[in-house]
């Protein structure tokens, strides 16, 4: 696994969980995240030799831990701009807190996100070309 790759495509997860606690809606945030999974899985597929699928698949999750640790810190700024979302953890079946169930939707569309990705991540593979082919001699 390339780690350290995948530390800095998080990165987007971080800048996305900050931003859409503060400034970017919920219409706009689900055009974004399309484009940032292709530039991720262009660069999964440049840079790493094996394993894209599971490289999509661990880069998601360090999404969603960045998003979530955003959404519960910064929650009385999150909860200014997101209402309708926040409605849906304030009336949860299971009277757990807003935050807890934030965090449990959160895991839930990591790992689903984390399957495109990951999915995104193997076609780029199948596509970018890796470095340049020495021609025996």
């Amino acid at each position: 696994m390339n780690w350290n790759l995948l530390i800095k495509l998080s990165l987007f997860g971080l800048a996305m969980g900050v931003a859409t606690t503060f400034f970017i809606p919920s219409n706009v945030e689900g055009m974004l995240w399309p484009v940032i999974f292709i530039i991720c899985a262009y660069l999964i597929a440049k840079n790493c030799m094996q394993m894209y699928f599971t490289h999509g698949f661990c880069l998601s999750l360090l999404n969603c831990i960045w998003i979530i640790a955003a959404h519960v810190i910064f929650y009385n700024s999150y909860v200014k701009e997101h209402a309708q979302e926040v409605a849906i953890y304030n009336h949860n079946p299971y009277e757990v807190s807003p935050q807890v169930a934030l965090a449990i939707t959160g895991v839930i569309i990591g790992i689903a996100s984390g399957l495109v990705q990951a999915l995104f991540a193997y076609i780029a593979s199948k596509i970018v070309k890796r470095g340049h082919r020495v021609n025996p001699a």
